[in-house]
């Protein structure tokens, strides 16, 4: 009764294990990697980088992307990567202040911006 009992918390345990380590695949949803979503995770969270851009970026780069004072960046990922918009965001230049948004908030601009092709 003991060994049986043994035997079924350790396969429970394993299958619990097992489930937890995932499908080992660096897709999304989208069967996009982790690297073309942008996210380190695969993932870009679009309503907050909305959010964020529309706050601190769209008086000069527009509400739709289509340039006010500062460039259009309508199709900005087929001309930068995830990480040269990163730098940009993060240094500035050409008249763009570096620095108006930070850390995390920065990275998910940029990748969402990316994507823009």
């Amino acid at each position: 009764m003991l060994r049986s009992l043994s035997v079924l918390v350790l396969s429970l345990l394993l299958i619990v294990g097992l489930a937890a380590c995932g499908g080992g695949s660096d897709e999304g949803q989208d069967g996009q990697s982790a690297e073309e979503n942008g996210g380190s995770n695969g993932t870009v969270d679009v309503a907050a980088a909305e959010k964020t851009f529309e706050q601190n970026c769209a008086n000069c780069h527009g509400q739709n992307l289509e340039g006010r004072n500062g460039p259009k960046l309508e199709n900005i990922g087929s001309k930068l990567s995830k990480e040269e918009i990163l730098t940009m965001i993060k240094k500035g230049g050409g008249g763009m202040p570096g620095g108006l948004i930070r850390g995390e908030e920065a990275e998910n601009v940029a990748a969402w911006l990316a994507t823009m092709e």
